[in-house]
């Protein structure tokens, strides 16, 4: 009778369960929008239904002191029919800092004016959301809150979604950092760990380090949330044991080469001369960072009972042919069936 029972609630519970909805989207940050099959190929072997495009950064001008947009997007050519265009404004922390209100409800015009002239290049009429980058903290909190609040107000949003990145620091502590004044957050699940610290750890993807930030805070979090995921790499320099800076230039293939580097246990290397052609000299030393899709995997099984919603949007970050040829679509794609 206890067997028998147990079947029949073991059946009740499964058979109430359904499956979370996962909508697979790209971010989209180079500078330059312009034609690549193996780019579009991804977008339609994983039936990504929207491109986060980044629209511009804002930061103040050196010179003369006033915010300026930077480095905004060029479009080559319109975006596919089939992509929703998802606009994403990077805005620079100390940017925020020193601005008035008047200044911030300014901004809050210029951003909105700007990424409606973006979007008619990209040969969209409209867009069903907004995203705001911003790696703000508390000294910016209440500049940013007031930036965010006039332009979920604003005319042009209406009608329209206004989303923001979260950060794990911003996570963390909910009560000291608040809520984010928008219709939905997305969780950056990378650069989570100290870049300039030199050791033979991650910086971009560090389960462990990532599980610290997270749990109970997913999950009490209110507002909905989306969530992104990397597939990057790079090499970190290290010279002296001090932090260089990131090399664009040298890939893991390079780093493997022994008449250049030799190979010094974990995820490191040292150059075993002068390579100007990759800014290094002798005894400078490499990190290599990767994701890899076993440690992609690991975060969508950890998170998948983390969030409440039912419909989850999974945005790889980024959608670049040197970057995502690391991984095929398949993956990719049992990569979101983990988090239904």
């Amino acid at each position: 009778m206890n067997y028998r029972l147990l079947l029949l609630l073991l059946f009740v519970f499964t058979s109430c369960r359904h499956e979370r909805k996962i909508d697979t989207a790209f971010y989209y940050w180079k500078t330059v929008y312009k034609d690549n099959n193996t780019e579009t190929n991804y977008i339609k072997s994983l039936h990504a239904s929207a491109l986060y495009t980044r629209i511009m950064d804002v930061d103040i001008d050196k010179v003369s002191g006033r915010l300026i947009p930077v480095s905004p997007i060029i479009f080559k050519v319109k975006l596919p029919d089939s992509v929703q265009i998802i606009p994403v404004v990077f805005i620079v922390n100390d940017a925020l800092r020193n601005l008035t209100k008047i200044e911030l409800d300014a901004l809050a015009q210029h951003i909105t004016s700007f990424v409606n002239g973006k979007v008619k290049q990209a040969g969209k009429t409209s867009y069903p959301e907004l995203q705001i980058d911003c790696d703000w903290t508390v000294t910016t909190k209440n500049n940013y809150f007031y930036l965010l609040h006039k332009l979920l107000e604003h005319p042009a949003l209406k009608g329209k979604a206004l989303s923001a990145t979260l950060r794990l620091h911003q996570l963390k502590n909910l009560k000291r950092n608040g809520i984010l004044p928008v219709n939905k957050a997305m969780l950056m699940c990378y650069n989570m760990g100290n870049l300039r610290k030199h050791g033979n750890q991650n910086s971009i993807l560090d389960i462990e380090e990532f599980k610290k930030y997270a749990h109970n805070n997913v999950t009490q979090y209110p507002l909905p949330l989306d969530v992104g995921f990397p597939l990057f790499n790079w090499a970190v320099v290290f010279r002296n044991k001090q932090y260089a800076g990131i090399s664009r230039t040298i890939k893991l293939a390079q780093l493997q080469n022994k008449n250049q580097f030799i190979f010094i246990g974990d995820n490191r290397y040292r150059a075993i001369a002068n390579l100007p052609q990759f800014y290094l000299l002798k005894n400078d030393e490499i990190r290599w960072e990767d994701t890899g899709i076993n440690n992609i995997n690991t975060l969508a099984r950890y998170l998948s009972p983390l969030f409440k919603n039912d419909n989850l949007k999974l945005i790889y970050f980024h959608l670049d042919e040197n970057i995502i040829k690391n991984y095929t679509p398949r993956q990719l794609q049992e990569t979101a069936d983990i988090l239904r």
